[in-house]
């Protein structure tokens, strides 16, 4: 792909980051507070644009963003498998592990929203 993409395409890639960002968010809000249920179906949905999407970014200040998405479910599920056990065996730090990993997440959206928003790309140093 050149450096160079036709703003319909840019006006594409914009869009999908979006709409995969505000599916991020309302499952990230969703998981934080108390009572409101969301979909993992709605994640997963928002990781498969991100995955099939990211091609399309290759080559522009969008595609960190994609990146940053994936990585963000990706590291976020992670963790969730790792701490499950503290559920089974303890129902308080189960709770505090994954209230913690929420609010990662969470914030992960929410910095990536407001970047995109500014126009700038994630930068390299925001790995985790």
């Amino acid at each position: 792909m050149t450096d160079e993409i036709s703003s319909d395409a840019a006006e594409s890639i914009r869009i999908w980051g979006w709409v995969s960002y505000i599916i991020h968010l309302i499952v990230a809000v969703a998981v934080v507070l108390p009572g409101v249920q969301a979909s993992i179906g709605l994640l997963l949905v928002a990781l498969v644009v991100d995955l099939v999407k990211r091609g399309d970014a290759v080559g522009t200040w969008q595609a960190s963003h994609y990146s940053w998405r994936i990585r963000s479910v990706l590291w976020a599920g992670a963790l969730y498998v790792l701490t499950i056990w503290l559920w089974l065996l303890f129902f308080v730090p189960g709770w505090i592990a994954w209230a913690l990993i929420s609010l990662w997440f969470l914030y992960r959206i929410v910095k990536g929203m407001v970047r995109m928003n500014a126009g700038q790309p994630m930068e390299p140093m925001d790995v985790v």
